[in-house]
């Protein structure tokens, strides 16, 4: 009920957005609260002491039935179910900055969802449908803190840019060079592997395999965020990022480990921004090292084949609860391991509105995902943009193709009936998962979206033994 309070509260916001925005005349600005705001004469969006924005969004996906030559071998729990099914998310999210002293700022951003994944959120490696869905959480709505951070910015000289006001950035004018300290509860990716065409998974693209690298095994609680801290410098055209953070303290679970001088995960960016034929675009390279609880595919196959009683349905501990009294389980070798992986980011502006993007990662493949997907390669590529050449410069449309693989150890693993924190039918004929993806997302009001999605995927699971998977979708995202 509340959450369709949320719905229809921020519809009728967004109608009376909508009435002002046309009265005052600005057909071609996007409303928001800072801007009335500062229509009123009560806030100042370049130089801001503080802001708040909100978010609601709702994605409904719809699976149709699709052929499959078993699921859930064995008492392996983890294959994407055959028949029909539907999911769905709604969050709620609201912003909260404040410019605490000179140079310093300070974030706040509670959160509210409510979810059904599909098949329990089983079966599907690099290409889950939705990129909303948690590891934790049901149709219950739960109110969680997402983020509580402080940020610092010492400025080091060059030209002044502009940072907009935006949520999670205060309005401001920065030196070209410059280092920006983070330290608090964030979202590695709120500061790491940016995109312009493929980074706002709530305007832009609804698959996980086109938010961040598939294989970015970054490290996060079951929602996604953590602790730690982050340095970023910026020095012209280049810019360096450096972040540690806190992994959880079991694979894919929602508590983790603060003790950030023995179990953590580093990454470190290195970004070029170019202008090509008088277009913008970028280049980053990002490598990781996680050091953290987790099992190795080659141990657990080991410790089985060695002795048949450290099975899967025997575990004496944490598991992801597998039946299958045949097939080895990494319960048996958990322990801390390391996690290393190393991926290149581009994108390139075709015309003011439009671009092109590219991801591709490889990690090591030897130990399982401790906290986002199952993936151990993969590529991402495609385009997205606004449609300012069709006359609608808040519509976003875009198209894009994704690939992912799993490394040898990995599909050994899989093959003998192994289960990981997503996959795992109880049998293996190992094959790419790739995820083609098409939406149209049109501004209905000046704050509130419709998208329409279409996902073809193939091989879920990396296997070939079953699928391919159709899904359609639907999105609809309202901002104040």
């Amino acid at each position: 009920m509340r959450l369709r309070l949320l719905v229809l509260a921020a519809l009728a916001w967004s109608a009376s957005a909508w009435a002002q925005a046309t009265a005052w005349g600005r057909p071609e600005e996007q409303f928001d609260v800072m801007n009335l705001l500062t229509d009123l004469g009560h806030h100042d969006i370049v130089t801001e002491s503080f802001n708040a924005y909100g978010q609601l969004t709702t994605i409904s996906s719809w699976k149709l039935a699709f052929p499959a030559a078993y699921t859930n071998a064995n008492g392996s729990p983890s294959s994407l179910l055959s028949e029909a099914e539907r999911s769905f998310t709604t969050s709620a999210t609201l912003f909260l900055s404040v410019s605490s002293w000179k140079n310093g700022e300070a974030y706040f951003v509670p959160e509210v969802i409510a979810e059904r994944p599909l098949s329990g959120l089983h079966g599907l490696g690099g290409a889950i449908q939705n990129f909303e869905l948690q590891k934790t959480g049901g149709d219950t709505p739960q109110l969680y803190r997402s983020r509580l951070f402080l940020r610092h910015t010492f400025e080091l000289g060059g030209e002044k840019i502009e940072k907009t006001s935006d949520p999670m950035q205060l309005g401001a004018h920065v030196d070209a060079r410059r280092l920006v300290l983070t330290a608090g509860n964030f979202s590695t990716i709120d500061v790491l592997d940016r995109n312009t065409f493929t980074s706002d998974p709530r305007q832009q693209f609804l698959n996980m395999a086109f938010m961040t690298y598939a294989a970015f095994d970054f490290a996060s609680d079951a929602r996604g965020y953590a602790w730690g801290g982050a340095a970023e410098l910026y020095f012209d055209a280049w810019a360096v990022r450096f972040a540690r953070m806190s992994p959880p303290q079991l694979p894919n679970q929602l508590q983790v480990g603060l003790r950030l001088d023995q179990l953590y995960g580093d990454q470190l960016e290195l970004e070029h921004t170019h202008s090509l034929f008088g277009r913008a675009g970028a280049v980053r390279v990002l490598g990781y090292r996680n050091r953290a609880t987790m099992g190795r595919f080659d141990d657990a196959v080991a410790a089985w084949r060695a002795d048949p009683s450290k099975n899967a349905a025997a575990c004496p501990g944490f598991s992801y609860g597998s039946q299958n009294a045949s097939a080895p389980d990494l319960c048996w070798v958990r322990g801390p391991n390391v996690k290393l992986g190393l991926g290149v980011n581009v994108e390139q502006h075709l015309t003011p509105d439009l671009g092109v993007f590219f991801r591709g990662m490889i990690s090591d493949g030897e130990s399982e995902v401790q906290a986002y997907t199952s993936t151990d390669r993969s590529i991402a590529f495609g385009v997205s943009g606004k449609g300012g050449a069709w006359h609608r410069p808040l519509d976003v449309a875009g198209v894009g193709f994704a690939m992912a693989w799993v490394s040898r150890p990995h599909a050994d693993y899989l093959r003998l009936g192994g289960i990981d924190g997503f996959i795992g039918d109880g049998g293996l004929k190992q094959a790419a998962e790739t995820v083609f993806e098409l939406f149209y997302s049109v501004n209905v009001l000046w704050a509130l979206w419709l998208t329409a999605d279409y996902q073809h995927i193939s091989n879920p699971a990396f296997n070939a033994d079953r699928g391919p998977v159709d899904i359609v979708g639907g999105r609809l995202h309202a901002e104040f």
